[in-house]
C-alpha cells in the first residue's frame, strides 16, 4: 500500500465536498434503513416593507425538526415573537410527522427563551469561547 500524504487547504476544491456528503449520506442511509428525506422548513419575519429581517431556518428528517436558526431583530425582541416562531417551526414539524425538535445555542438568553417553551437541555460545551457555552436541547411534539 502507498504512503498516505494528507494535505490541508483552506478552502474545499470545487465538487470534493459534494462527493463527500453524497456519500456519507449513502453510507447512513445504509446504516438507518432508509433515506432521512430531509425538508428545509423557512418560516420568515417580514419588516413593514415586507423584507425578511428574521425568522427560523430549520430541516426536518428522520422525525425530527432541527433548528439551524432563529433570529429576532433586538427592536423586535420583548413581544413573544420568538414563542410564536417556535410554535409555527413545531406545528409544522408535526405535520411532516416529526416526533421532537433539537436545536443548540450560545445566547443564554435564548436557551432561557426556549427553555420557557419546554425545550430541555440535553448536553453542552462549557466554555465554547470567550466564556460562552455551547447548549443542545430537545423538545419533545
Amino acid at each position: 500500500m502507498p504512503d498516505l500524504k494528507l494535505e490541508t487547504f483552506d478552502e474545499v476544491p470545487q465538487g470534493a465536498e459534494a462527493l463527500i456528503d453524497s456519500a456519507l449520506t449513502e453510507y447512513h442511509d445504509e446504516m438507518l434503513g432508509g433515506p432521512a428525506n430531509l425538508r428545509k422548513l423557512f418560516i420568515p419575519l417580514h419588516d413593514q416593507d415586507g423584507a425578511v429581517e428574521g425568522g427560523i431556518v430549520g430541516q426536518t428528517g428522520r422525525k425530527w425538526l432541527f433548528i439551524a436558526m432563529l433570529f429576532v431583530p433586538e427592536y423586535r425582541r420583548g413581544q413573544g415573537i420568538a414563542g410564536n416562531l417556535l410554535a409555527a417551526a413545531e406545528r409544522e414539524a408535526r405535520k411532516r410527522g416529526c416526533k421532537a425538535v433539537y436545536l443548540d445555542t450560545i445566547n443564554p438568553v435564548a436557551r432561557r427563551t426556549y427553555q420557557k417553551h419546554g425545550y430541555s437541555v440535553v448536553g453542552g460545551l462549557d466554555e465554547f469561547t470567550d466564556g460562552y457555552s455551547v447548549t443542545w436541547m430537545k423538545k419533545q411534539l
